[in-house]
C-alpha cells in the first residue's frame, strides 16, 4: 500500500453557547499546539520572518486579553491562524453539551432569540404576483428550506417560510443581501457565512459562494441550463448522465472518504458506456477535497502514460501520530485490514523519529502505471472552479498528466502543499483546532498554495456559470 491521505478543505463552525470564555488561555494553548505540531509552521516562519510573526502575535495578544465572549474569541483565533495560510486550517466552537442529543424543544429554545421578521405570507405572495421587475424579491428554495426574500430599505432580507422545525423556524432571518451585493447566509447552527458578491442567475437563481437558491415565485421563463446547474450544485452524491451520443457527464460533488463507495459504484455501473463514448465531462466544481482513495477508479479511464506524483513528509509528534491510531480504532474512517496494517506500520515508523519530518513511502516519486490505454473516451474535460482544493487539486495534478485531459473553468483554491488536516479539542472544551500533519516535497519548486491550478480553457465572466457545461459540450464536439 503506497499511502492513505485524508485531506479536508471545508471547516464549518458548530453550535452556539453563552458561557463566558477564557480567550487568553484558549489562545495560549492554540499557539503552543500549533507551533509544536503544524507541518507548515516552520515553512511559513521561514518565508515571512520571525519579526513579522512576533508583531502578529503582539497584535493578537492585545486583542484577546479582554475578550470574554466565545463568538469574539473564535473570530480572533481565526484571525491569528490566517497568518499561516488560507486553507487546511481552522478553529470551530463546540457546543458544551456535545455528546448530548438535544430534543427539538431544546434546539428551538437555543435559537429562539435569533433575528426574525413578521411577514404576512398571503399579502407577500399577492404582492409578488403583481411584480414585473426581476430582482431578489421572491420565494426561493435552498436545500430543504423555503425562503422568502423581501426588500427592506436598501437591503433584501431572506426569512424562513418552511424550515426544519427545530434549528430554523418560521420568520427567522436566514439570508441578508446588502445593497452592494455582499451577503450573509446563516448556516444550520445560525453561524454566519459572509460573501463579497451575490449573483442573480438568469431570472430564477441566486448564488453566494456555493450557496444556491432556486426561485419558486414569481414565475419567470425558465432556462433549462439553470435546472441542470441547480441539479449539479445541490447534489450530495455522485451521478452520471449521457448528454448526447458523443458525450457523457460525471458529477462528483466531493471526494470524501465516505463517498468512495458511491463514486466507485457510479463508475462501475456506467463504465461500459463511458468506454464507448468519445467525450467525457467530469464536473468537480465546489468539490473541496476528501481522500485520495476516492478518485482511484477514475485514473484508469483517463490514463495515457505513467502518472508521476511527488510525495510528502509527515511531521512526527506524539499528538500528530495519534491520527494513525484513529485510522485503526475509529469506524468513521472505514479503513479495511490492509489500511489498518499500513496505519500501524506508519505509527511505528513515525514514533521512532519524533520531531522530524518522515517520508512514509520508500520512493521520492510515486509512479502509477496501468496495462491498458482505452481508445475511448478520446477527450476528457474536467470542469473546475475556485472552490476546488485539497484532494481535488491532488486529483487534477494526476489527471492533467493524461494527453486526453483538459481543464475548463477558473483557477482552483490553492490549498494542497500543507495537508492532512487533523482536529484536536482544546482542554477548555470550548473549541476544536484544525491544523496539518504533512508537507509536500514539491515545495519550493512547484507550490500550489495561494496560487491554485489554472485551467487550460478559462471560462470568463461572459459565460454564465449555469452555461459552463453547455460550453464544454460544444467545445468537445466542434
Amino acid at each position: 500500500m503506497s499511502k492513505f491521505i485524508i485531506l479536508l478543505f471545508f471547516f464549518f463552525p458548530l453550535a452556539l453557547f453563552s458561557q463566558e470564555c477564557d480567550c487568553e488561555s484558549n489562545f495560549n494553548w492554540v499557539k503552543k499546539t500549533f507551533e509544536e505540531n503544524d507541518a507548515g509552521f516552520s515553512y511559513v516562519i521561514q518565508r515571512k520572518g520571525k519579526q513579522a510573526y512576533e508583531s502578529h502575535n503582539e497584535l493578537f495578544y492585545q486583542k484577546i486579553k479582554n475578550i470574554t465572549n466565545h463568538a469574539e474569541c473564535e473570530e480572533a483565533l481565526k484571525g491569528w491562524l490566517a497568518f499561516f495560510r488560507s486553507g487546511h486550517i481552522g478553529i470551530r466552537r463546540l457546543n458544551n453539551s456535545a455528546g448530548k442529543k438535544l430534543s427539538n424543544k431544546e434546539i428551538i429554545e437555543l435559537y429562539k432569540d435569533s433575528e426574525n421578521i413578521d411577514v404576512d405570507l398571503k399579502d407577500f405572495t399577492k404582492y409578488l404576483e403583481s411584480k414585473k421587475d426581476v430582482d431578489y424579491e421572491g420565494i426561493w428554495l435552498s436545500g430543504s428550506y423555503k425562503i422568502g426574500i423581501k426588500k427592506v430599505d436598501n437591503n433584501y432580507l431572506g426569512f424562513i417560510i418552511e424550515g426544519d422545525g427545530s434549528y430554523w423556524t418560521k420568520g427567522q432571518i436566514k439570508l441578508i443581501i446588502n445593497a452592494d451585493n455582499s451577503s450573509v447566509y446563516y448556516m444550520r447552527d445560525h453561524s454566519k457565512k459572509t460573501f463579497a458578491n451575490t449573483e442573480l442567475l438568469d431570472n430564477n437563481g441566486i448564488q453566494a459562494g456555493r450557496i444556491t437558491l432556486k426561485r419558486v415565485a414569481p414565475s419567470f421563463d425558465n432556462n433549462p441550463n439553470l435546472d441542470q446547474y441547480f441539479k449539479s450544485t445541490s447534489a450530495k452524491k455522485p451521478y452520471f448522465e449521457s448528454l448526447n451520443n458523443k458525450t457523457t457527464y460525471l458529477r462528483i460533488p466531493t471526494f470524501s472518504g465516505t463517498e468512495k463507495k458511491h463514486i466507485d459504484s457510479v463508475i462501475l455501473a456506467n463504465k461500459e458506456l463511458i468506454l464507448k463514448t468519445p467525450n467525457l465531462i467530469i464536473d468537480i466544481r465546489y468539490n473541496g477535497g476528501g481522500s485520495d482513495r476516492s478518485f482511484k477508479e477514475l485514473l484508469p479511464i483517463l490514463y495515457t502514460n505513467p502518472i508521476r506524483m511527488v510525495g510528502l513528509e509527515f511531521l512526527s509528534t506524539p499528538l500528530n501520530n495519534k491520527r494513525m491510531l484513529d485510522f485503526i480504532n475509529e469506524p468513521k474512517y472505514e479503513f479495511d485490514d490492509e489500511g489498518k496494517k499500513w496505519a500501524q506500520e506508519s505509527y511505528d515508523k513515525l514514533s521512532k523519529h519524533l520531531g522530524e519530518f518522515v517520508d512514509l513511502n520508500s520512493v521520492d516519486v510515486d509512479i502509477t502505471e496501468y496495462d491498458t490505454i482505452y481508445p475511448y473516451p478520446q477527450n476528457i474535460a474536467i470542469v473546475i472552479n475556485e472552490s476546488n482544493g485539497s484532494t481535488s487539486e491532488q486529483f487534477l495534478l494526476a489527471a492533467k498528466q493524461s494527453k486526453k485531459v483538459k481543464l475548463y473553468g477558473t483557477t482552483t483554491a490553492g490549498v494542497l502543499d500543507i495537508s492532512n488536516m487533523y482536529g484536536v479539542e482544546l482542554p477548555s472544551g470550548d473549541f476544536k483546532l484544525g491544523y496539518c500533519l504533512s508537507k509536500s516535497n514539491r515545495i519550493p519548486e512547484m507550490t500550489i498554495d495561494d496560487k491554485g491550478i489554472q485551467p487550460d480553457f478559462y471560462l470568463d465572466k461572459s459565460i454564465p456559470k449555469y452555461e459552463w457545461v453547455e460550453f464544454v459540450v460544444k467545445s468537445l464536439n466542434e
